[in-house]
């Protein structure tokens, strides 16, 4: 059976990514050289560009062209099984286990929860438009890499934070540090969390925000905190599946002032 003009040159440009004629970095030719490269037109082409777009084996750079999608470092997301009251940021924190530099950027908003969200923070029904979370949506990144670690989204009950020196997650004597001491510092003690971890493909403002390709898979990092049966926050941690690994490790034995999963 024929194949569609676009599907023949969209396989003929992975087999050159794969097998190293066309290597990272490498810029196509002009959308008009190629056309006539493959005896297609330009609207053929561009179709067959931007299916390896999508597939996240191109990169389409307005006003300078598409080229060959750079190999991504492979990187470490470290997680524990037990985590420490420490001080600080957990992200700084594994920034520099690494020899690292964290930064990262946010924005925190109140809203009313979304039903999802809701479910998994135990609240009771909304009473009209009023608003019952902080929101914090962050972009963490090190600052030598031109691409980001992670995105994440972040919601803390109001009825639980509003009106106290936490109610900003990064304002105020506690911002900046983790979930477990800022709560520490308005008396509620995080003794247990817990994460599902799953993939799915990248929302368009999550590809556009690590940088990967659009429907490029993702790992989904669903966190929650816990004060005994008190969901006291839940987020979203979201990283590249093709380049990251969630590493988990922990010591065996008695736990000595760790929070217990």
């Amino acid at each position: 059976m024929n194949q569609p003009s676009y599907v023949r040159i969209a396989t003929d440009l992975r087999t050159r990514i794969a097998n190293g004629s066309l290597p990272p970095g490498t810029r196509l030719p002009a959308r008009h050289q190629m056309a006539e490269e493959y005896g297609a037109a330009e609207g053929v082409v561009r179709q067959a560009t931007e299916t390896l777009v999508r597939e996240g084996l191109l990169v389409s750079r307005p006003g300078a062209g598409t080229f060959v999608r750079e190999r991504p470092q492979p990187r470490q997301f470290r997680r524990s099984w037990y985590y420490e009251r420490r001080n600080g940021s957990p992200f700084a924190r594994l920034m520099e286990e690494q020899g690292r530099h964290g930064v990262w950027e946010h924005r925190s908003d109140t809203m009313q929860a979304p039903p999802e969200v809701r479910d998994r923070l135990g609240l009771a029904a909304p009473d009209g438009g009023e608003h019952d979370v902080m929101c914090t949506r962050y972009v963490f990144r090190d600052e030598g890499d031109a691409s980001p670690w992670t995105v994440s989204t972040s919601w803390e009950p109001l009825d639980l934070t509003k009106g106290t020196p936490i109610a900003f997650p990064e304002a105020g004597p506690h911002g900046g540090l983790g979930v477990t001491h800022r709560m520490a510092a308005i008396g509620v003690d995080v003794d247990a969390w817990r994460e599902e971890v799953w993939a799915r493909p990248a929302s368009r403002e999550e590809a556009q925000q690590l940088g990967i390709g659009a429907g490029s898979i993702v790992t989904v990092i669903e966190r929650a905190y816990f004060a005994g049966e008190r969901v006291v926050e839940v987020c979203d941690i979201i990283v590249p599946a093709e380049s990251t690994r969630a590493v988990y490790s922990g010591p065996v034995g008695e736990e000595r002032g760790h929070v217990r999963p």
